[in-house]
C-alpha cells in the first residue's frame, strides 16, 4: 500500500469519526452506537467549530496525491469530499438550526433506541436515560438559537413534539414494564422540558412570518449537494416536465385499453383509476395482509424470473408506529449501514391515524388501493429498498466511506427502476391481462408523481409557485386525491432538494442499465443487476466509475 492510500484511508476514518461524534443521533441511525447517550449541540459556537474542522479536513483531502490511488479509493475520496462539502454548506449557508424548529426535536433520538434490539435492553435504557436527562439543555439551546421561523415549520414542529411527548410519557414506560425495569427518573424532567418548548413555540406562532421558501441562490446549493449531480434547476425542470408529458400520453393509452374505450374518451385516465380503486379496496383491517401477500408474490417473481440475486435477509412486516402514520402506507426501515448487530429489516405498514374521519380514510385508500400496494411493495421491499440495501450491507471496502456517504439518489433511483423492471417482465397482482394493465397504470401514476415532485420542489423554492397552482398540477395532471396533494404541498414547503431524488436517481440508474445492455447484449438480467448492486449505494456517477463505464 502506497503512502497516498495510507494517508487517505487514515484521513477518511478520522473524518467519519468526527462527523459521527458531532451528530450522535445520525450516528445512532447509521448504526454506530458509541454516542447513543448524547444529543447534538447545534449552538452557534459548536457549529462554527464543526465548520472549521470540516475546512481542515477538506484541505487535507485536497493534499492527498490522488494520482496514486486506485479506483476504489479514488471514488471514496470523492464521496468523502462531497459529504463534507455538503455539511459545510448546511452549516454556513443553509443555517437551518436558526430557523427550523423541526430540527430541535429529541423524539427521533429516543425512538431509535426503542425501536431496534441492537443491544440488551439495559444498555439501551441507560442511553435513553442520558438522552432524556439532556433534553432540558437541548431545548433551552433551541430557544436561544432559533431566530425567525416559518409558520408552517412551527406548526409542524408542535405536532411532532406532541408525538415526542407521547413517546416519552407512554412508550418508554411500556417498554420498561415489558422488561421489568424501573422508569427513569429523568422522564418527568424531560416531559416538563417538552411542555415548555411547546408553550414557547405556541407563543412564537403569531410572529413566525419567515417564508418557508428558499431563495434561488440557496436552493441551487441545496439541489447541487442533494443530488450530487451536475444538473441545474432549469435543466432538471425541463426534463421533469417533458417526462410528465410522456407519461401522460402513456397513461391515456393504457387507460383506454383497460376500459376498452377510445384514447379520446372524456376523462379516460381518471375513470380508469377510479375503477381500479373500486375493484381493489383496502381498509385498516386488510392493509397489512395485502402487503404481506404482495411481498410473498413479488419475491417469488424475482426468484422465478432470475431478475437479481436475493440475499439472505430477515424481513418483517410490522404495523407502523402511530407517530409515523398518515403520510404513506408503507416504508422500509432497514438497519443503518454501519450497524454491526444482526437486526431485521422492517417493512412498516400503516393503518390510518386514529383521529381521521371516514371520508379522509376512504380518500387515503383510494390513493393507496390494493393494486398500488403491490407497486409500493416492489419499491419498498422486493426488489426495491429491502433487496438493494441487503446487497449494500454485504459490501466490504477498505474504509467506511461508502456506508457513511451512501447516496439517497441511488437508493431511490434503484427502487423506482425496480418498479418499471418488474412490470416490463410481466408482474401483476393476479394472473390476468386486466390486472397487468391496472398495475402498469398505477405505476405510471407514480411516475407522474415523481416528475411532479421535482417540478414542485423547483417551482416552490425558486419560482414562487402558488398553492392553487401546485394543487391543480397534482390533482389534474397527477390524478392525485386531494388529501395526498395537500400533504405533498406541505412537504414541498417543509423540505428542499429531497423530492427530486427519485426522478434524478431513476434516470441515472436506468441509463446505467441501458448502457450495460448495449455493451453486453448477452448478459442476463441477474448478471446486470448483480453488478449494479455490488458496490454499495454510491451516487450514480461513481457507480459508472466503479463498473468501468
Amino acid at each position: 500500500m502506497n503512502e497516498a492510500t495510507q494517508a487517505f484511508r487514515r484521513l477518511a476514518e478520522e473524518s467519519i469519526d468526527a462527523a459521527l461524534e458531532a451528530d450522535p443521533v445520525a450516528a445512532t441511525w447509521l448504526g454506530d452506537h458509541r454516542f447513543d447517550d448524547r444529543l447534538p449541540d447545534y449552538s452557534s459556537d459548536a457549529l462554527t467549530s464543526r465548520a472549521r474542522t470540516i475546512d481542515d479536513q477538506l484541505t487535507a483531502i485536497d493534499a492527498v496525491d490522488d494520482v496514486e490511488l486506485d479506483v476504489v479509493d479514488l471514488v471514496d475520496l470523492e464521496i468523502m469530499r462531497s459529504r463534507l462539502q455538503r455539511e459545510a454548506f448546511e452549516i454556513e449557508e443553509l443555517r437551518a438550526a436558526e430557523w427550523n424548529p423541526m430540527l430541535w426535536n429529541p423524539g427521533t433520538a429516543l425512538h431509535l433506541l426503542l425501536s431496534r434490539d441492537f443491544a440488551p435492553w439495559e444498555e439501551r435504557l441507560a442511553s435513553i436515560d442520558r438522552r432524556l436527562s439532556d433534553i432540558p439543555r437541548f431545548l433551552e439551546q433551541a430557544r436561544t438559537t432559533l431566530i425567525s421561523m416559518p409558520q408552517i415549520h412551527v406548526e409542524t414542529a408542535m405536532g411532532q413534539l406532541m408525538g415526542t411527548r407521547e413517546l416519552i410519557s407512554s412508550h418508554i414506560g411500556l417498554q420498561c414494564h415489558e422488561h421489568g425495569s424501573a422508569t427513569p427518573d429523568s422522564l418527568e424532567v424531560a416531559l416538563g422540558a417538552v411542555d415548555e418548548q411547546l408553550a414557547w413555540l405556541e407563543d412564537r406562532l403569531p410572529e413566525s412570518t419567515r417564508s418557508p421558501r428558499l431563495n434561488q441562490r440557496t436552493y441551487a446549493g441545496v439541489l447541487w449537494h442533494s443530488l450530487d449531480d451536475a444538473t441545474n434547476a432549469s435543466h432538471l425542470l425541463r426534463d421533469a416536465e417533458g417526462h410528465l408529458d410522456k407519461v401522460t400520453e402513456q397513461m391515456r393509452e393504457l387507460a383506454a385499453e383497460y376500459l376498452d374505450e377510445s384514447v379520446h374518451a372524456e376523462k379516460v385516465v381518471r375513470r380508469a383509476l377510479e375503477s381500479i380503486a373500486r375493484t381493489s379496496p383496502v381498509s385498516d383491517a386488510s392493509v397489512l395482509g395485502i402487503v404481506e401477500d404482495a411481498l410473498e408474490r413479488t419475491t417469488d417473481f424475482v426468484r422465478t424470473q432470475q431478475l437479481v440475486s436475493i440475499p439472505d435477509v430477515a424481513t418483517e412486516i410490522i404495523e407502523m408506529p402511530e407517530i409515523h402514520r398518515g403520510v404513506a402506507v408503507a416504508y422500509c426501515d432497514a438497519p443503518g449501514p454501519l450497524e454491526a448487530a444482526t437486526v431485521p429489516t422492517y417493512v412498516a405498514v400503516s393503518p390510518t391515524p386514529a383521529d381521521w374521519d371516514a371520508g379522509r380514510v376512504e380518500s387515503f385508500y383510494r390513493e393507496y388501493n390494493a393494486t398500488l400496494l403491490h407497486d409500493l411493495t416492489i419499491h419498498e421491499a422486493m426488489p426495491g429498498h429491502v433487496l438493494q440495501l441487503a446487497h449494500a450491507a454485504r459490501l466490504e471496502t477498505p474504509t467506511r466511506v461508502r456506508r457513511f456517504g451512501f447516496s439517497g439518489v441511488f437508493v431511490e433511483g434503484w427502487a423506482v427502476y425496480a418498479e418499471e423492471l418488474m412490470l416490463e417482465r410481466g408482474y401483476a397482482p393476479v394472473d390476468s391481462h386486466s390486472s397487468a394493465l391496472a398495475i402498469r397504470l398505477q405505476q405510471l401514476k407514480m411516475q407522474a408523481r415523481m416528475a411532479i415532485n421535482t417540478i414542485l420542489d423547483i417551482r416552490v423554492h425558486s419560482m414562487e409557485m402558488t398553492e392553487e397552482e401546485a394543487l391543480r398540477l397534482m390533482t389534474f395532471r397527477g390524478f392525485q386525491e386531494e388529501g395526498e396533494a395537500v400533504g405533498k404541498w406541505k412537504r414541498a414547503l417543509l423540505t428542499a432538494g429531497q423530492l427530486p431524488t427519485y426522478f434524478v436517481g431513476y434516470k441515472a440508474v436506468k441509463s446505467i442499465s441501458d448502457d450495460l445492455r448495449v455493451l453486453h447484449p448477452d448478459w442476463s438480467d441477474q448478471h446486470i443487476h448483480d453488478l449494479m448492486l455490488a458496490h454499495g449505494s454510491p451516487a450514480p456517477r461513481h457507480l459508472r466509475t466503479l463498473i468501468g463505464m
